[in-house]
């Protein structure tokens, strides 16, 4: 549960890169319901974690952010809702989307996390 706390406030707060390195196994696997621009959907171990989300800051401007939860499962998983206002850099649509992220967590560190997105 401490890690679902510690994420969800970093994420409430704008600081998730510093829970990128505290939170996070080496070996993390992340997976977006959708490839994020070349980088396909999954992305596999700590610097790909890091390198997706520095393609989403340098590719969007984020107007604003809610983060909602932690919503646990066990001792191992727990969920997180996002709700985002961003505008594309490239094409200069602005949007908003929602999506829930579900973490799986062993050994006090996140090893999975998969995103699933409405529309």
């Amino acid at each position: 549960m401490d890690v679902g706390m510690q994420l969800a406030e970093l994420c409430k707060t704008g600081e998730e890169a510093k829970g990128l390195e505290t939170l996070y196994s080496q070996d993390v696997v992340s997976v977006e319901a959708l490839a994020m621009g070349e980088a396909g959907r999954e992305a596999v171990g700590i610097e790909a974690l890091k390198g997706k989300h520095d393609w989403w800051f340098s590719a969007n401007v984020v107007h604003s952010s809610k983060v909602g939860g932690p919503f646990f499962f066990g001792d191992d998983k727990f969920a997180l809702t996002f709700a985002m206002d961003a505008t594309d850099k490239a094409s200069g649509e602005r949007s908003q989307m929602t999506e829930i992220g579900i973490y799986t967590v062993s050994d006090g560190k996140i090893v999975r996390e998969e995103f699933f997105y409405g529309v």
